[in-house]
């Protein structure tokens, strides 16, 4: 049978205050972790928050374009809103 092991990763060395870390090792023994465990999960957790904030960011950008070309009355997208303004107006009256 063969072994599997899984790669442990790169190390980031830093300073840190010693009362700093203090705090942090009785925060990370009341949540039943390592320092370690905690400071790769405050990491992960701030990165998938920007990664995030980046997509929403990326979405806002790409509706405001959309909604720019949705004004434009010679666009595809245009008519594609009219159409789906009467369409709303249609059936607004069975979706109350």
């Amino acid at each position: 049978m063969a072994r599997v092991t899984t790669p442990k990763g790169d190390t980031v060395t830093f300073r840190i205050d010693p009362g700093l870390k203090a705090e942090l090792t009785e925060v990370a023994g009341r949540q039943h972790q390592s320092l370690g465990e905690l400071l790769r999960n405050l990491v992960r957790d701030r990165v998938a928050m920007e990664r995030r904030h980046a997509f929403e960011a990326e979405a806002r950008r790409q509706s405001l374009e959309a909604a720019a070309v949705a004004r434009d009355p010679q666009s595809d997208e245009h008519a594609v809103m009219h159409e789906l303004e009467s369409d709303f107006e249609e059936f607004r009256d069975e979706w109350k």
